[in-house]
């Protein structure tokens, strides 16, 4: 099997390489999927906000990270279904638990967002 370009890279040129990378997915993810673009705007909306109203320093930081972790969950989900969409495209009942789980995830993950802002604004 041959090896990924990127091992045989260290140090510096690693990470520039990662960071690359990063960027591409941010990209991708942008271009390709609705609700990651959906999450950027609620993002750009949320974590000003956060700064705005002013709560404790741990509740700044719990509010803007809880926001930060739907973009993360919603990547993760993305980059799920897209290797499942190369594997095939046909239905399969695993396929669908595999994406329906994933899209529970990104729910819970929204959930969340609600649940922290809510505790931390009637705090």
């Amino acid at each position: 099997m041959q090896e990924p370009p990127f091992k045989g890279k260290t140090g510096l040129k690693r990470l520039l390489s990662a960071c690359v990378y990063s960027a591409d997915g941010l990209k991708a993810a942008f271009r390709h999927e609705d609700a990651f673009r959906q999450e950027i705007l609620l993002a750009t909306s949320l974590v000003p906000l956060a700064l705005y109203l002013e709560p404790s320093a741990v509740g700044r930081v719990l509010m803007i990270s809880s926001v930060l972790l739907v973009l993360i969950v919603e990547l993760l989900n993305s980059a799920l279904e897209a290797a499942l969409d190369r594997i095939s495209l046909e239905y399969h009942p695993l396929i669908k638990r595999a994406k329906d789980m994933g899209s529970a995830a990104v729910l819970i993950a929204l959930l969340n967002v609600a649940v922290i802002w809510l505790l931390v604004l009637l705090e």
